[in-house]
């Protein structure tokens, strides 16, 4: 997750006057989506990116005017293919950025506050604001189909901007096996928290994960203690009905996004078996991915971890 309201925070309480800059609407193939945030502080100091670079000179200009007066600020930028081109992009496109300063008139202090103790608590909330800057809000209802699939942007109907603020997504690995090793890795560079639970310290020893998170549970206690909710996805690896069963059984109780169990078709279906007769309906194990991953061939651990990774993005992203 982002660190950009923490940061603007930061720097207000210490005194120092900061303004965010938000991306709200793109067009053509602009660098950031929308959403995406750039603190000013009052001395120029500034974390984070609206374009790549490529307008972040003229955004700061303007962030620190707005620090000036106090002033909201919609801007338009045209990013050309040339410009694009120096920040890697093939063609180029167009932006608007709304700058707020952190002040009582514009996006106030309580507010900035609310949020960033909402983003500490895990809590889904989504931050709603005019583009003239006359009204904002926190608010923790509707926009499901936003917080579903983490995208801001202009609402059709009222014209407001929806920044929404998901927890980090994080990915409950059950069975700290070879293929483990590389999906935690990969999932850390797609922007995911992983965590290990396996009771069997062999596997799940600290030098097999240096990097994570290891709980040496048995996994329904584990997955009951983590709390899961629907930015988390859980995926069981350890192919014994004696660990995976249990987990999903907490699993399917839980808003988790995505469920992964390794194994073949024939493992698939007599999991399914197991859990009809512990009394899951079928729509409920429907939610099981077996066997785990999209269907790209994958043999060895790392081309299986890149198999399911894919699978958990495909799932969180698309309707």
């Amino acid at each position: 997750m982002d660190r950009i309201p923490e940061q603007a925070l930061a720097w207000a309480e210490a005194g120092q006057p900061v303004a965010l800059a938000t991306v709200v609407e793109t067009w053509g193939s602009a660098p950031r989506r929308a959403g995406a945030q750039l603190a000013v502080a009052g001395d120029g100091t500034m974390m984070g990116s609206v374009s790549g670079g490529c307008v972040e000179g003229a955004v700061v200009i303007e962030a620190l005017e707005a620090l000036e007066d106090g002033k909201t600020r919609l801007l338009e930028y045209g990013v050309s293919d040339g410009d694009a081109f120096a920040v890697g992009l093939a063609c180029g496109g167009t932006i608007k950025v709304l700058v707020e300063p952190v002040r009582p008139e514009a996006l106030s202090l309580t507010l900035l506050r609310d949020l960033v103790a909402a983003r500490a608590a895990r809590e889904a909330v989504a931050y709603e604001v005019a583009l003239d800057g006359s009204l904002r809000s926190l608010t923790r209802a509707g926009h499901a189909e936003r917080f579903r699939c983490d995208r801001s942007g202009v609402d059709a109907e009222t014209g407001r901007f929806i920044a929404i603020h998901n927890p980090p997504l994080r990915l409950v690995i059950v069975g700290a096996v070879h293929i483990a090793q590389h999906l935690v890795r990969m999932a850390g560079e797609a922007g995911v928290d992983p965590l290990v639970v396996d009771p069997r310290e062999a596997f799940g020893a600290p030098a097999r994960f240096p990097d994570c998170r290891v709980m040496n549970d048995w996994p329904d206690a584990a997955l009951r203690e983590i709390g899961l909710d629907a930015r988390s996805a859980v995926v069981l690896l350890t192919h014994d009905p004696k660990l995976d069963d249990p987990a999903l059984h907490v699993a399917l109780g839980s808003e988790a996004f995505y469920i992964g169990a390794l194994g073949s078709t024939r493992t698939q279906a007599s999991r399914l078996k197991r859990l009809e007769e512990a009394g899951f309906d079928p729509a409920q194990a429907a939610r099981i991915h077996g066997p785990v991953g999209l269907n790209i061939g994958a043999a060895s651990p790392a081309e299986i971890a890149v198999s399911i990774l894919a699978e958990m993005i495909q799932t969180l992203r698309q309707p």
